[in-house]
């Protein structure tokens, strides 16, 4: 087994807690999300994010709004919804309850 897919997974399994989180405050470009990922340290590729975004906004927990660009193509700037709010922050709780368990299991004795 090789470490690398393993940190690959643990990845995605927290990529749509990050992605509310960042919306949290104010809404954002998917291009300016990736860069908030990556100065986490959180390395996604545009093939992750669009799907994820494009199902966040699907289940209601995101919305989208167009802006003309000057330099190109208009852009989908994204933001949180109220649904989206709720949920958030039964994930923060979640999580929580995960770093607590992970913390108790993995405790040097």
């Amino acid at each position: 087994m090789k470490i690398e897919n393993t940190k690959a997974q643990m990845r995605k399994g927290v990529l749509e807690y990050c992605i509310l989180s960042i919306l949290k405050n104010k809404e954002a470009y998917p291009s300016d999300i990736l860069g908030l990922l990556k100065d986490a340290n959180l390395i996604v590729v545009e093939g992750t994010i669009y799907p994820l975004l494009t199902r966040l906004k699907n289940a209601e927990l995101l919305s989208y709004r167009w802006e003309e660009s000057t330099s190109g193509p208009p852009r989908k700037y994204y933001d949180i919804t109220n649904e989206g709010k709720t949920f958030l922050s039964d994930l923060d709780q979640t999580w929580a309850d995960l770093v607590k368990a992970v913390k108790l299991t993995t405790k040097k004795s």
